[in-house]
């Protein structure tokens, strides 16, 4: 079985729920990440790229708490 065609079978996890929870991850990580990609643009004086990366660690903590609520929402329906 290619990884392609994983559903859950070697897992235990359907795609989609491993999908939104890798998202949540992923987002959650990338505003950890651009934190330090600011503070680096901050430290050599580069106002507009520190700005620039704080605006993306916003949209990452959107993404991520939109994972969040839609990941609560469905644990709470399943149990």
């Amino acid at each position: 079985m290619s990884v392609g065609a994983e559903t859950g079978h070697t897992t235990g996890t359907k795609d989609k729920d491993y999908n939104l929870l890798w998202f949540t991850e992923q987002c959650l990580s990338n505003a950890l990440r651009m934190e330090q990609y600011a503070q680096d643009a901050e430290r050599d004086g580069d106002t507009e790229l520190a700005e620039f990366f704080k605006r993306a660690q916003g949209e990452s903590r959107k993404g991520a708490e939109q994972g969040k609520q839609l990941l609560r929402a469905r644990l709470t329906r399943e149990n």
